[in-house]
């Protein structure tokens, strides 16, 4: 059972990539048909910047929720990388009692604002924000939901991973 359901947790995880790359890919396309139209065609049209700057929320926070693995985060290594497995186990269980509490606390907020935001539309596009500005509550579950995960994780022995700079990324 554990096998089939890490099996889909790595196609979906799949999946989520390659919607992030069609997203990296559209938002490129978009920037030089912004390039085009206006240094060599002279024509200066505000949907390819609209698109740039929807697109670039989308990819990061998507790309932060569902691609990015913990690993792959930010962190103050000098500290985390010095400590023991109990050290760093302790550091990811406060660390997830304090994120799930403020992204929790912060929940109903964003959701009430995201919803109130279905008033205004983008400028050329007519794209509502509470449509565009949806992926922050997506994202923000997504992180509720993996740092209680990890939290669980270190309760129950399992350390997280010290850092290694041989196995160091780009993270997508």
């Amino acid at each position: 059972m554990y096998e089939r359901l890490a099996a889909a947790g790595h196609w979906l995880r799949r999946r989520a990539e390659n919607i992030l790359c069609a997203m990296l890919f559209a938002m490129f396309v978009v920037f030089v048909l912004q390039i085009i139209f206006r240094y060599l065609l002279n024509l200066s049209i505000g949907w390819t910047h609209e698109i740039s700057v929807s697109l670039w929320i989308w990819i990061v926070l998507f790309g932060s929720a569902f691609v990015i693995r913990e690993s792959e985060e930010i962190r103050f290594d000098l500290i985390w990388g010095s400590t023991s497995d109990k050290g760093r186990r302790i550091m990811q269980i406060i660390c997830s009692i304090a994120l799930v509490v403020l992204f929790g606390i912060s929940l109903p907020g964003i959701y009430d604002y995201v919803n109130f935001m279905k008033v205004e539309k983008t400028a050329y596009l007519k794209i509502r924000f509470d449509y565009l500005y949806s992926i922050y509550v997506v994202f923000t579950v997504a992180m509720i939901v993996r740092y209680i995960w990890l939290g669980i994780q270190a309760i129950r022995g399992k350390a997280p991973e010290a850092y290694d700079p041989t196995k160091a990324s780009s993270g997508v």
